[in-house]
């Protein structure tokens, strides 16, 4: 049983989805407080053994007070950015927040740190197929984003040893129940009568359920505390299916959702796609000093859904047991669940208004 656990960023996305985890009714972890390091508090509901405490990891002193007699920690905080946001707030999140997480763990004694990571440490903009965790960085990253999240590993990497066992989890894009990167968008799309895709179809990528995801950082985290030597410096890719395209690997949730895709097969080649992303990009631009705004296309965003990223969960799978929790059947159904619901609630909104 482990008596405290905290986990940064417990309130998006992927974090929500590690504290589901952790409260499930067998989890990997057993642990008695479960603390929530955010600037936004978790959805209500949960049990008493979960604490919020509203923090920045770009402030240390926060961090130091609320790792307190800490075991372990989740690192899940940053920003996630797909070519839009300044080079400066990239870093002081993803970076020197990173290390600052080091050194409240250190300065607290805490036994283990896992990192979320992402694939996006080896993204340098040119097709990566079948690619493992020996594949060494690249000299020059396609995003100020890529470029903190290699930066923010090698960090956390490097802090592994004496008494302090540190590992880095690089999922494949996350998708699931509350997705706020593409299902939603691409709902979006679809519901406004006009569904364009990107490239020709054939690039292919990974895909990894939340959930799924979820379950890998308390199993790295098990093993981290029972075999630190067995995982301790080490990085894992996680994916729990095969390659496909991005797009029609997505496809299926919006309809699933309920949306019709018209046109059906409209595709829009890589070339014109990104300097539609470079113009949508200026003009974000422009407005900067009246309003800022993330533009919902930019040229990470085509290069990202037009190359080639493949690769497996081989090394999770043997180091620290990495299989999915939940069935590919099961996460399309839970997720289709969610963004039906969703959908057909903001119907009613509107309909209301």
């Amino acid at each position: 049983m482990i008596d405290k656990l905290v986990l940064t960023g417990g309130s998006g996305f992927l974090g929500s989805a590690i504290l589901d985890e952790l409260l499930d009714h067998d989890p990997v972890l057993k642990v008695r407080e479960i603390v929530i390091y955010d600037l936004n508090p978790p959805a209500p509901g949960y049990d008493d053994r979960v604490t919020f405490f509203r923090g920045d990891v770009r402030d240390p002193g926060a961090l130091k007070e609320c790792f307190g007699d800490t075991e372990v920690v989740i690192h899940s905080a940053a920003i996630v950015d797909w070519g839009t946001k300044p080079l400066k707030e990239i870093l002081s999140v993803n970076v020197e927040g990173t290390r600052n997480v080091i050194d409240a763990c250190r300065e607290n004694r805490v036994r283990a740190l896992v990192y979320t990571s992402s694939l996006d440490v080896l993204h340098d903009g040119s097709p990566l197929v079948n690619v493992d965790e020996n594949t060494p960085y690249p000299a020059v990253h396609s995003t100020s984003y890529c470029a903190s999240k290699y930066q923010a590993e090698v960090r956390v990497l490097d802090a592994n040893g004496k008494g302090f066992s540190t590992c880095s989890l690089r999922p494949a894009d996350i998708y699931g129940e509350g997705d706020p990167y593409h299902i939603g968008s691409l709902i979006n799309m679809a519901r406004g009568g006009f569904y364009i895709r990107l490239g020709n179809g054939r690039s292919r990528c990974q895909h990894v359920y939340v959930r799924n995801a979820a379950h890998a950082h308390l199993l790295a985290a098990q093993v981290l505390l029972k075999k630190p030597e067995k995982v301790g410096g080490q990085a894992y890719f996680l994916t729990d299916g095969e390659a496909s395209n991005f797009f029609t690997f997505f496809d299926r949730f919006v309809l699933g959702a309920g949306c019709s895709i018209r046109p059906a097969n409209a595709w829009l080649p890589r070339w014109f796609a990104l300097g539609l992303g470079a113009i949508s990009e200026g003009i974000a631009f422009v407005w900067r000093p009246v309003k800022r705004y993330s533009p919902k296309l930019s040229r990470f965003a085509v290069v990202y859904t037009c190359t080639d990223y493949t690769f497996s969960s081989g090394k999770a799978r043997n180091d620290f047991n990495f299989v999915p929790k939940y069935s590919e059947k099961e996460a399309f159904e839970k997720t289709v669940i969610y963004f039906r619901d969703h959908c057909n609630r903001k119907t009613r909104s509107s309909v209301h208004t």
